[in-house]
């Protein structure tokens, strides 16, 4: 069926930070923790909120000053340090030290690992992350954060950009070895979408935040709440045009 978005697909990418991963559940108790540590009475979401959007800054100044892959924790870091002096708190670079710690402990959705085991079982398509995360923290997370043997895990260092530069996409298809058509993007931030539509990828957007998509051309294939919307929609769909197997 031509008008089946996973007829072609054999290969699904998986964002982690914010998709697999709960970075807001994972960090906003601890950063609340240093803020109130400090004597700030700014709350834990409203930093959150703040800092969240700010690392978003962080990595496209970093695409658009042509600076490469500054690393994702370092921009982080930047963020957080900024969203400190954006409120008032007082600090020192060892204490900013000791708290980025908390980025190895960041807790998966539980409908997200229970979906990508279902994926796993299933074998109806290779399973492979794709992510802003250096290549050494990423394999440390999929390992021991997330639990899920996938196929491959594909930082953005080796396109040398941050998503969602074109570049990341296509490095990840000459890495796999796919058309562009043959892989399939899944991820909770719609710009990531969009940045995989607009490179030939094939994309569905778990949309758990409930946000809009981007004003685009380059929409999703699918959108869905979770992943177990996710899992039953594409074994499904699968089912209906040429096996992905």
């Amino acid at each position: 069926m031509t008008d089946n978005p996973v007829a072609q697909v054999n290969t699904l990418v998986f964002d982690i930070f914010g998709t697999v991963l709960d970075l807001g559940g994972s960090l906003s108790e601890p950063a609340g923790r240093f803020l109130a540590e400090r004597g700030s009475i700014v709350t834990a979401d409203r930093f959150w909120d703040d800092w969240r959007g700010r690392q978003r800054i962080e990595q496209y100044q970093d695409n658009l000053y042509m600076l490469g892959h500054s690393g994702y924790l370092e921009t982080c870091r930047r963020s957080f340090v900024y969203c400190l002096r954006l409120h008032g708190v007082e600090f020192d670079d060892a204490d900013v030290n000791r708290f980025m710690a908390v980025y190895e402990d960041l807790r998966p959705f539980d409908d997200a690992v229970q979906g990508l085991r279902k994926l796993v079982d299933n074998r109806k398509f290779g399973l492979v992350v794709l992510s802003n995360g250096e290549q050494s923290y990423l394999e440390r997370m999929a390992a021991n954060n997330v639990g899920i043997p996938f196929d491959d895990v594909i930082s953005v260092e080796k396109a040398g950009a941050f998503k969602p530069h074109p570049a990341v996409y296509r490095t990840a298809a000459r890495i796999l070895g796919k058309a562009p058509g043959e892989i399939m993007m899944i991820s909770s931030h719609s710009f990531d979408v969009t940045g995989a539509r607009a490179s030939g990828f094939r994309a569905g957007y778990v949309n758990r935040y409930k946000l809009p998509n981007e004003v685009s051309a380059y929409l999703p294939d699918f959108e869905v709440a979770d992943f177990h919307e996710l899992v039953d929609l594409l074994i499904s769909t699968s089912k209906l045009g040429t096996s992905a197997s």
